[in-house]
């Protein structure tokens, strides 16, 4: 099994980001439409007028992804290798890992 790096939340959004998928949606007509995903987060899918305004967006999602996931008790996925340290002690020791 591959070394699994703790990072902090902000770390984990800019994981998350790493793998977002954006795409152009012309259903809307004349109405641009950027549609953005992370596909390391199930579900966590936004959209913007342009692509700035997308990836504003899917941060986010991606942050709201998170914390809705951390208040219910489940479990964040591995994404690039990264764990999201959930404790003050766990996220030290990653830092001075990292150092």
């Amino acid at each position: 099994m591959a070394n699994i790096k703790y990072v902090s939340f902000r770390e984990y959004v800019n994981q998350a980001l790493k793998n977002a998928a954006y795409e152009t949606d012309d259903s809307l007509g004349n109405i641009p439409c950027i549609v953005a995903e992370t596909p390391d987060l199930p579900g966590c899918v936004t959209q913007g007028e342009n692509f700035e305004q997308a990836r504003e967006n899917l941060i986010d999602a991606i942050e709201l992804w998170i914390t809705a996931g951390l208040i219910q008790g489940e479990e964040m996925p591995i994404i690039n290798g990264c764990r999201l340290a959930i404790s003050a002690e766990r996220l030290e020791k990653a830092e001075a890992a990292n150092a």
